[in-house]
């Protein structure tokens, strides 16, 4: 399965490394990714494949929100159907 996984905080060394190694350690596999700084402001959107991912998307999306509190980000992954299916116009 696809999903957005999407990231915004203050910026601050190693975000990237942190949220991708998390993911590499669950077996999801980065196939985009797109990040910038907007003023102080960290943003990153990744598409992912989680074929290869032993967790549900729920438990994906409780890890990513715990590991996003401990670095004061907010750290969300969502089904790309369900991503495009809310940004259809």
């Amino acid at each position: 399965m696809k999903a957005i996984v999407t990231v915004i905080g203050k910026d601050q060394v190693g975000i990237t490394a942190a949220v991708c190694s998390l993911l590499a350690q669950h077996s999801i596999n980065i196939l985009d990714i797109s990040q910038t700084i907007l003023q102080e402001y960290f943003t990153m959107v990744m598409l992912v494949d989680t074929t290869a991912c032993q967790l549900s998307i729920g438990e994906l999306s409780d890890l990513l929100d715990q590991a996003g509190k401990e670095r004061a980000l907010s750290i969300r992954i969502q089904r790309e159907d369900i991503f495009n299916a809310m940004h259809r116009i």
